[in-house]
């Protein structure tokens, strides 16, 4: 029998039940596709992740993250710890899995040719959340951007929490640009920010559903539980 998963998302503190509801409902869809026990909670929602862990002994922690920073390295760790649960078996986040590139570029792909557009002739705004702190989240759009750049004509990347700032690096794209939020989940980043900063800039492309609402996302994380659960099957006692 597979290792059950927390699958934990940031939420929204201000807000916290809708985020909440959606990370339950993707964990409901997980368990479907992986055939383990799967459930959600956010760092946002109180209690909801000392509860899952306390009810899920020895689970693995999947963080429904783009980046790797201070939240996936020291916050969820801390949190996980005082919750009685083993920081150890908090896996890699979403937003380094190595299947990513190949689902960001085939959802571009198909809305590129949706539009009547070739590839090499299409613009990608790859949008991220940034920071003016941590690097992670500048880094890891970075990297999904050159990841990328063989693939489509041009290749810019905007932020919301640092420069290039989404709305100057959103204007003179051209006319056959797509923006794909480079988020893992829909909350007011992508219906609030995103549509109001490319608004601004007189962006006319299309825009994408954030990348961890693509349908393909369960099926990813499942192989990446069964790659964990091999990992761990496969380590030498006491490692």
């Amino acid at each position: 029998m597979p290792r059950p998963v927390i699958i934990v998302a940031h939420g929204q503190p201000s807000a916290p039940a809708p985020q909440q509801a959606a990370i339950e409902a993707l964990a409901g869809t997980v368990a479907e596709v992986s055939d383990r026990k799967s459930v959600g909670a956010t760092l946002a929602m109180p209690g909801a992740l000392d509860e899952a862990v306390m009810r899920h002994g020895g689970a693995l922690i999947y963080p429904m993250f783009m980046a790797e920073g201070w939240f996936t390295g020291t916050e969820l760790p801390r949190r996980v710890t005082l919750a009685g649960g083993d920081p150890a078996l908090i896996l890699r986040p979403f937003g380094v899995d190595p299947a990513l590139p190949a689902l960001c570029e085939a959802r571009i792909a198909q809305e590129a040719a949706r539009q009547g557009w070739q590839a090499s002739d299409t613009t990608l705004l790859l949008i991220a959340h940034g920071s003016q702190r941590a690097r992670g989240s500048a880094r890891g759009a970075e990297e999904m951007a050159a990841n990328l750049r063989g693939a489509f004509g041009r290749v810019v990347t905007g932020f919301i929490e640092e420069a290039p700032f989404l709305a100057d690096a959103a204007r003179n794209l051209g006319p056959r640009a797509i923006a794909l939020p480079f988020f893992a989940t829909r909350a007011e980043h992508v219906t609030d920010d995103i549509p109001e900063a490319l608004q601004s800039s007189g962006f006319a492309g299309p825009c994408l559903p954030p990348i961890g609402l693509a349908d393909e996302v369960p099926a990813l994380i499942a192989a990446a539980l069964d790659r964990a659960d091999a990992a761990i099957a496969s380590a030498p006692p006491g490692a």
